[in-house]
């Protein structure tokens, strides 16, 4: 079993909490992507994970197995860095053999994985070859070729992309969640990248000030947002602050009546651009329907991004498919924004500050 369990886990420097009591339970072969801003703790966390960071308090097990106190060559856990951490004067071969070299296994045994993790990671060719002659992709499978080498109980991911090009970086995570899912890995991965995070988790972890703000699917978390801080960073969202006057009747700041979805309570409306429509008249029936001016369009291939001005508090950006032969309204033009009442979802301000 490599079912991981974080009960309670916090880390304190001083009077500043760095990470809050997280507690999380990762199932075996799952991969959970800790995701948030930078400062969060979401790193923290792993680095207690790993043994690197010991905790103030809470608990890491293992199988069901303690590790809290366990140093890291004792907790049989596999750690991708940010920067690789490649020793430059060993080759690939000895990169990758070096675990299993101070775990003092025998030379055909080490010889053996290190040709089928390398074989796993694509490299087979490249044994001989230093860090420095190979291209960033091809050292970042260095790094996970001799994470796996150990056959980890547990696979912990810390950035392992950002050193990477866009283009680089969009192969080698389907690379990474496809060999992770063939080799039925549980898995932790931090990230700050929303796209990144999306692609590869099984399940999301928001985080901020060292706090979980929601743990769930990416559907759960797009369509159901706890709060405006995670309806904000997964994805695009537009943010309408004003007070719930009544059952699925919203009333902005600047005084707009919008109708919204039932059994929300917070302060603050939420609208994903792809649900709103541009039309140029009023539409009969609709839930809402209000007029405004393009004061901005963005065009981003696939898709098109009319910023609209709605009233001198409120501007709301629509996304829609850019279709050949229909550029949509442009800038100075008058339209009307509608989108269904089940669009918009009234969420909490926050989910909650430093502890």
């Amino acid at each position: 079993m490599a079912r991981l369990e974080l009960v309670g886990l916090s880390k304190h420097y001083g009077e500043v909490r760095a990470v809050a009591g997280v507690t999380l339970d990762v199932a075996d072969g799952e991969l959970v992507v800790l995701l948030g801003p930078s400062g969060c703790g979401k790193t923290t966390t792993l680095r207690m994970v790993a043994g690197f960071v010991e905790p103030t308090a809470g608990l890491v097990r293992l199988g069901g197995r303690d590790v809290t106190r366990l140093p890291p060559w004792r907790r049989n856990m596999g750690l991708v860095f940010q920067s690789y951490a490649l020793f430059p004067h060993l080759d690939v071969a000895q990169n990758v053999a070096f675990g299993l070299e101070m775990r003092r296994l025998g030379r055909a045994e080490v010889e053996a994985r290190v040709a089928e993790a390398l074989r796993l990671v694509r490299l087979g060719g490249l044994a001989g070859r230093l860090p420095r002659e190979l291209s960033g992709g091809q050292q970042q499978r260095v790094a996970l070729a001799r994470a796996l080498v150990i056959r980890p109980d547990v696979l912990l991911l810390d950035e392992p992309l950002s050193n990477l090009d866009a283009k680089l970086r969009q192969e080698v995570r389907v690379e990474i969640r496809e060999l992770q899912r063939a080799l039925g890995l549980t898995t932790v991965m931090v990230t700050h990248d929303q796209e990144e995070a999306l692609i590869m988790a099984d399940r999301l972890v928001v985080m901020a000030h060292g706090r979980v703000q929601q743990v769930g699917t990416q559907r759960e978390l797009y369509e159901r947002p706890a709060s405006a801080f995670v309806a904000g960073f997964i994805g695009r969202t537009n943010f309408v602050r004003g007070r719930l006057e009544a059952p699925g009747r919203f009333v902005s700041e600047s005084g707009l009546a919008i109708r919204c979805a039932p059994g929300a309570t917070g302060g603050v409306l939420a609208l994903r651009p792809e649900r709103l429509a541009l039309a140029d008249a009023p539409v009969a029936g609709a839930d809402n329907c209000l007029p405004g001016t393009v004061e901005f369009v963005s065009y981003l291939g696939g898709i098109l991004e009319h910023y609209v001005r709605v009233t001198p508090q409120e501007r709301l950006v629509v996304q829609s498919a850019n279709r050949v032969g229909a550029p949509g309204p442009p800038v100075g033009a008058r339209v009307y924004l509608h989108w269904p009442a089940e669009a918009g979802l009234v969420v909490a301000e926050d989910g909650g500050g430093p502890g």
